[in-house]
């Protein structure tokens, strides 16, 4: 019998020990626990929001893949008919040629974006229809009409040369089944069960019925074979008005629904149904796209407004991890945080007000050059040779700013408008952003920029406040302020605004509401938030990361975090956590990759 090193060409690796992280699809041998082992990178099934349609409704038909979709069609709130059609490029919408006729709780399917079919659903007034539209990567094209006019069907479809509709509305719920063959519709074996609003999944011959309103909603699923539907596995939760993705009918995905609203999502391994990670918001008559391992989807109505949310399903998205590492020599916390992941300053803090500027190498932290002002709750920005901190508390608010070389600091102009709790931005001492905080005149939304000589007020931020999360920003050009307070009254604000050199704009805002988060801890399109903390009385440990169009959770931190947590990154890939409350003070430092590592023990 071969052995390993037969096959593969090398021998099993001997280790005393588990691997290094970074060694990933490696078998090997572990000397220390006399075991084989096998080391891979961790995943997970998640949902991550992307950039919203154009026009948000519901009832919405889709078709192509993750990267490249078709929604067309649907319908607003007021009922207002859409015969809009948006392209998806993997990262935004843009609207292209419309269909011909408008209409909503049509069906529609093609597994590209170059080559789909709108088949039925419902106009006002005017009922059921029967048109049925082909698209060719340009404009749609009305073609031959179904043989029974419904709404609320299902389509199965790899092009707009082959196609089976089933199921639907009329004035009843039908089973009709009719197969498209690039010219006519004939009818074939009908469902098994009657239904509309059901999921679909796969091609014209060989597919899943999944779901639907019968009434009442059903959770059953039904194979097509090419001539019969046959039973199979349920879904655990009855429901209508979801969405199904997949170009195969032994792996799917079906999400969202009714009633009442669901984020549900479950996984189809060709004979069972499995739930896994829910959609980030409740969706009902949203549109769909993709395959069972990476999904789009679209559109849809939570709780009585229509919506064009666009999430993003991926089947293996690296699951990142905390480790913890050498704690700082003080427990100290709203530090300035300045710096990446190996090479960080922790300068100043409370309580009470410090001085204390220690330095991170990548592995452990010395005590160097003190701030000539202590003080706590500074804006900050640079490197570990070239930084600026300005502002801050010291008993009371202050304007002082101060230079580091790389060994002392200097003291220089002070800012316009004397502040602390505010956020900054910026790649060293010669180029800073200074935005938002507090001083006994206020809540602020000023923003001061730096040239290495004198401050300069520009644009404010749309909203003022103060405790925000500072800076994310590798220069005074690109930034985000995210989170923060004003007061009074107290107001916590999940608002996420990105600045570009010139001024403010809102995007979308982080998931929690809190004050007092961390850190210099990325760029304006890749970055993470962490910790903070919420009346009454909440410190989080949370962790959420920023793509340049949306946050979502990661895994928290463990020993660092709450109010007034340091963090620097120069991305979100990779980053440090030090201090923080939650609410006792606390030394600790942690690191941050953004993916990790499953060691599976291999037996005979």
């Amino acid at each position: 019998m071969a052995d390993y090193k037969d096959i593969v060409g090398t021998a099993v690796r001997n280790n005393a020990g588990n691997l290094s992280a970074d060694q990933k699809d490696q078998i090997f041998y572990d000397s220390t626990n006399v075991d084989f082992k096998y080391q891979f990178e961790a995943t997970t099934k998640a949902w991550r929001s992307q950039s919203p349609m154009n026009v948000g409704r519901k009832q919405v038909a889709g078709a192509g893949s993750q990267t490249a979709a078709l929604a067309f069609g649907g319908e607003n709130s007021d009922a207002a008919q859409y015969a809009n059609n948006e392209s998806w490029n993997g990262s935004s919408w843009t609207e292209v040629n419309d269909l011909n006729t408008a209409r909503y709780l049509l069906g529609g399917a093609g597994e590209t974006s170059t080559s789909a079919i709108a088949v039925g659903g419902e106009i006002d007034p005017g009922g059921n229809q029967a048109l049925v539209e082909t698209w060719d990567g340009s404009s749609w094209t009305e073609v031959n009409d179904l043989n029974t006019a419904r709404r609320q069907i299902s389509v199965a479809a790899a092009n707009s040369t082959n196609a089976l509709a089933y199921g639907g509305g009329t004035s009843t719920y039908v089973g009709v089944t009719e197969s498209w063959n690039g010219s006519a519709w004939t009818e074939t074996t009908d469902l098994n069960t009657a239904r509309s609003d059901s999921a679909r999944s796969g091609t014209y011959n060989a597919c899943l019925c999944v779901g639907g309103d019968t009434p009442p909603m059903t959770a059953k699923t039904e194979s097509w074979n090419g001539s019969s539907w046959t039973e199979v596995g349920d879904l655990n939760t009855a429901r209508g008005l979801f969405a199904g993705s997949s170009t195969s009918q032994t792996a799917a995905i079906a999400f969202g629904g009714s009633p009442p609203d669901r984020a549900l999502t479950e996984d189809w391994n060709g004979s069972s149904w499995t739930e896994v990670a829910d959609l980030n918001t409740a969706q009902n008559g949203l549109g769909g796209a993709g395959t069972a391992t990476a999904a789009l989807a679209f559109g849809g109505n939570s709780p009585s407004t229509t919506s064009g949310l666009t999430e993003e399903w991926n089947a293996s998205t690296p699951v990142g991890a905390w480790s913890t590492t050498t704690a700082m020599n003080q427990s100290i916390y709203n530090r300035g945080s300045i710096g990446i992941k190996t090479a960080a300053l922790a300068v100043g803090g409370r309580s009470p007000s410090s001085a204390t500027n220690e330095q991170w190498n990548g592995s452990s932290w010395t005590e160097v050059g003190d701030l000539n002002t202590a003080r706590h709750s500074m804006a900050t920005s640079g490197t570990t040779t070239s930084a600026i901190v300005s502002g801050g508390e010291n008993g009371g608010y202050t304007g002082v700013v101060e230079e580091w070389n790389g060994s002392a600091w200097t003291e220089t102009t002070d800012l316009n408008t004397t502040r602390g709790e505010s956020g900054g931005a910026g790649g060293s001492a010669e180029a800073a952003l200074v935005f938002a905080g507090k001083a006994p005149g206020g809540t602020y939304a000023n923003t001061e920029s730096w040239n290495g000589s004198a401050w300069t007020e520009v644009n404010d931020l749309s909203q003022a406040r103060f405790q925000v999360a500072s800076g994310m920003g590798r220069t005074n050009t690109a930034a985000l302020c995210v989170t923060g307070i004003t007061s009074p009254p107290d107001t916590l604000y999940s608002n996420n605004e990105v600045w570009n050199g010139s001024s403010w704009t809102e995007v979308n805002n982080a998931n929690q509401a809190k004050r007092g988060a961390g850190g210099q801890t990325g760029t304006s399109t890749s970055a993470l938030l962490l910790g903070g903390f919420y009346d009454p009385n909440q410190y989080v440990k949370t962790n959420e990361e920023w793509n340049g169009v949306s946050w979502v959770e990661l895994a928290d931190m463990s020993a660092s975090g709450g109010f007034g947590v340091g963090g620097v990154a120069a991305d979100s890939t990779a980053a440090l956590a030090f201090g923080g409350a939650h609410p006792t003070t606390t030394a600790a430092t942690e690191e941050w990759s953004s993916t990790s590592n499953t060691i599976k023990v291999l037996t005979d």
